[in-house]
């Protein structure tokens, strides 16, 4: 096996719980992801020489907690202390312990990755800052990534990140569950942590794949996580309307999906080219059934904004072929979502796509209008853009803007959509 691609995948399932379980022995964020950096990149070399451990993320775990406590030695000596900390065995029993099942653990208020959270979503953050140092910390997306979730550029969103950390580190944040009367305002940052790692786990900005399951699985994992906890607070009372309910909806009718949405040699397939058959029936009738149960009149306004994306998910989950789709109801509630939004960008281009389909191509075009500047460095404005030019015949104006595509398009899968539709145009 490759060590690469073994480490990638470890970074992707583990970082958050090995981040967590660190964070939990010696409460310190930045000790513990400094040790944790460490233990790969000594594990990048090491395996390479040595060949893969058998439990990779106890080798990682282990490695991490010695270069902890070996910084904490330092510390102490040169705080002149006398305090001598000892590695032992017991150091790796415990890793072995900690990482005996690899599997999801079960969903408990005492999870440790639960806890990480409440931590990076402390309230001395603002919450876009709470939100990147989350989707950093417990679910591992990389710093690039998350500049482009947040349309920064990546310096600033490392500036961003760091500030983050010391805010923590200053305000002596500690590890534990917030007190109930805290619990919503938390939730509520939260909830956005998770749709945001969702987002980035079906739009990935960078890299060779099309989706990345296991990081929307995650945020699936976190948002369920949050309903069990909010529902333990109010002694099992219904969390309806706190947001949750519409956006685990919204998430499973998604991800019910992500079967279909990647061919044999790992392609993109677009929504009307997908095999229905392959969409997960168990997944879609839970996010309906969800959605029955909301009264969207008794959400918050972010609540209802998730509840009007889930809306028009269940639209594509119901309709059993392409030519089902009611694509007037959906440009409807794209419309409601654009007002709602006060005239979102990534609204508009997806209610452009929306418009197009149910009033055809000249349409769509129009509701693109100024998005080039609002989103300067997306390139699914110019592939939107490119799709609907070519259906309306104007080719040459089509190809353009498919160049324009690929050329800003940093996800290795959609690169090669692109030119392939670009390749059908011809010229």
């Amino acid at each position: 096996m490759d060590t690469s691609t073994e480490l990638e995948r470890i970074w992707r399932e583990e970082w958050g719980r090995l981040l967590a379980l660190l964070v939990g022995r010696f409460r310190r964020l930045d000790l513990a992801e400094d040790a944790l950096a460490d233990a790969f990149e000594a594990a990048a070399r090491s395996w390479r020489a040595d060949g893969i451990p058998t439990n990779p993320a106890a080798w990682l775990l282990t490695s991490a907690r010695r270069r902890a406590l070996d910084r904490l030695r330092a510390e102490a000596v040169a705080a002149r202390t006398v305090p001598l900390l000892i590695v032992d065995a017991r150091t790796q029993d415990e890793a072995h312990r900690a990482m005996a099942d690899p599997g999801d653990a079960p969903c408990e208020l005492a999870d440790e990755r639960l806890r990480l959270a409440f931590l990076c979503a402390h309230p001395a953050l603002a919450p876009e800052a709470a939100a990147a140092l989350t989707l950093r910390m417990v679910l591992g997306v990389s710093t690039a990534d998350l500049a482009r979730l947040f349309l920064v550029a990546e310096p600033t969103m490392a500036a961003r990140l760091t500030r983050a950390r010391k805010k923590l580190a200053v305000a002596g944040v500690s590890f534990a569950l917030p007190a109930p009367e805290r619990l919503a305002s938390r939730v509520a940052v939260l909830g956005t942590v998770a749709y945001l790692a969702f987002t980035a786990g079906y739009a990935p900005g960078s890299g060779p794949d099309v989706v990345r399951v296991e990081l929307a699985g995650e945020a699936i994992r976190l948002t369920r996580l949050l309903r069990s906890l909010l529902a333990s607070s109010t002694g099992g009372a219904p969390v309806t309307a706190t947001g949750l309910d519409p956006l685990l909806a919204l998430m499973l009718l998604q991800h019910s999906r992500r079967d279909a949405r990647v061919d044999a040699d790992g392609g993109l397939v677009l929504l009307p080219a997908q095999d229905r058959g392959r969409w997960r029936s168990d997944e879609i009738a839970e996010g309906l059934g969800l959605l029955r149960m909301i009264e969207p009149s008794r959400l918050d306004p972010q609540g209802y904004q998730l509840w009007l994306q889930a809306a028009i998910a269940a639209e594509h989950a119901r309709a059993t072929t392409p030519s089902a789709t009611d694509w007037p109801r959906i440009a409807e509630l794209y419309a409601a979502l654009d007002r709602h939004t006060e005239g979102s960008p990534v609204v508009r281009l997806a209610r452009a796509v929306a418009v197009a389909e149910a009033n055809g191509p000249l349409a769509g075009l129009e509701l693109l209008a100024g998005l080039d500047q609002a989103l300067p460095s997306s390139h699914r404005v110019p592939g939107v853009r490119a799709e609907l030019l070519a259906r309306a015949g104007l080719a040459t104006e089509a190809a353009s803007a498919y160049e324009q595509a690929i050329a800003l398009c940093g996800n290795d899968a959609e690169r090669r959509h692109l030119i392939a539709q670009r390749a059908k145009l011809g010229g």
